[in-house]
């Protein structure tokens, strides 16, 4: 008799929600992270309803998830003109047994790890170390190759291999070595958090524009008690032309704003000034909005994918985090029902590969915000009644395709049961 063992690569948010899964029903596991040290990076995402029902499953709850973020309460489109588009509530408010947050991505990346070093010990993580990739056993078993930060070379070998590193992953290339490149649409995002008082509901997003020229913006704190002032994420965005290669294979790297406001010049309304919102950002980044052609399976025998290793996409859905964490979960149902083996991992492949990979290519036409491609074509922005333009019914339907795909539609998440009951446990002994 010998006891599974399964290595994560990768020690981002798929890879620590499936580090806390797998600490939940008593499998054992280590997290090998490239960088050195853990900082707090990135600016705002969104955590969807699914997602949070999942983490307060995991004993992260509302208190938690408030020292990183705030529930919304309205995601809402606004035509060029400022006029609504769409608007509905959120969350709680919309009807969901949980809320949607807006995180600053870092913040809440470090709650999870400092959650699970409190729950499984400082050990679990091995920081400075990279899976560069994989060799599979004749027993079943799987041996990562790691290189530490120093250089040095390892092989560890484990019942499972979780790939958790990105979309450049290692692992991903290692099982599909014919992949096609990084796809990049020709849109260019620039990001970054500014202080001011939050709008309409006080937790509103808020998309403005069109499909290729558009700005998001969110609050990602709760407003300062004495000032009335909260963090807003904002990201700029314009599509430009797709052959211009330095764009090709993504990045992120600081800008100054004086290098891309001229293109949201004019874009001043009575309820938001963009030019402002952007000039007294702190700090702005920009990079390529990329992601990858799906792959036929997330599975090579005891290795699978997860996170944006196996479906980096387009933010236009704002569930990439979510859906990283809806990995983790489902992954560990696998286990339960199938134990540390590969039949866990082809059951976990066989059920979300093809669905999630058409929500991939759903994001890639523009996800929910394609609302306003259908508003820029009929009318180029400009309307007085978005009802002369876009009936109620078609942009109801609309949305809710959307939601359905992405897996976060209301009344068949409310009335789903728990992905991991209360208390279950995988057996953690196997034959050898």
């Amino acid at each position: 008799m010998s006891e599974p063992h399964v290595i994560i690569a990768g020690g981002g948010i798929g890879g620590l929600a499936t580090a806390l899964t797998l600490q939940q029903i008593g499998v054992p596991f280590t997290v090998y992270e490239a960088v050195r040290e853990l900082a707090p990076l990135g600016v705002g995402i969104n955590i969807q309803p699914n997602a949070v029902r999942e983490l307060y499953d995991l004993g992260i709850g509302a208190d938690a998830l408030d020292t990183v973020g705030v529930p919304a309460r309205e995601w809402a489109l606004v035509g060029l003109n400022g006029n609504d588009v769409y608007s509905e509530p959120r969350g709680l408010l919309a009807g969901y047994n949980w809320p949607q947050y807006a995180v600053h991505r870092g913040r809440f990346h470090m709650l999870l790890h400092r959650t699970l070093v409190e729950r499984a010990g400082p050990d679990v993580v091995k920081l400075g170390h990279k899976v560069t990739g994989y060799e599979k056993n004749a027993d079943g078993s799987v041996t990562a190759l790691v290189q530490r930060a120093d250089g040095t070379q390892l092989r560890e070998t484990a019942s499972l291999l979780i790939a958790a590193d990105g979309i450049h992953s290692a692992i991903r290339a290692t099982m599909h070595p014919d992949q096609p490149p990084i796809h990049w649409g020709g849109a260019i995002m620039w990001r970054g958090t500014t202080l001011g008082k939050p709008i309409r509901s006080g937790s509103s997003f808020v998309g403005l524009g069109t499909h290729r020229h558009r700005v998001v913006f969110y609050p990602i704190s709760h407003p300062d008690p004495e000032t009335g002032l909260a963090m807003i994420n904002w990201i700029a965005e314009l599509t430009v032309d797709a052959t211009d290669g330095r764009y090709s294979s993504g990045w992120f790297r600081p800008v100054e704003v004086a290098d891309f406001a001229h293109h949201f010049a004019g874009w001043t309304y009575d309820w938001l000034d963009v030019p402002d919102l952007l000039g007294r950002s702190d700090v702005a980044y920009e990079n390529p909005m990329i992601d990858r052609d799906p792959v036929s399976t997330w599975q090579d025998g005891p290795v699978a994918l997860m996170g944006d290793a196996a479906h980096a996409m387009y933010p236009t859905g704002s569930n990439g985090a979510s859906q990283a964490i809806m990995d983790a979960r489902q992954l560990g149902v696998a286990m339960l029902e199938h134990g540390v083996t590969p039949a866990a991992l082809s059951a976990y492949d066989s059920k979300f590969c093809g669905p999630i990979s058409q929500l991939v290519l759903r994001n890639r036409g523009a996800g929910p915000f394609g609302l306003l491609n259908i508003v820029d074509e009929r009318c180029a922005g400009e309307f007085d009644n978005i009802d002369d333009v876009v009936p109620p019914e078609e942009r109801n339907e609309f949305v809710a395709k959307y939601k359905a795909a992405a897996g976060f539609a209301m009344e068949q998440l409310n009335n789903a049961p728990s992905t991991i009951a209360p208390g279950s446990q995988v057996r953690t002994m196997i034959e050898a």
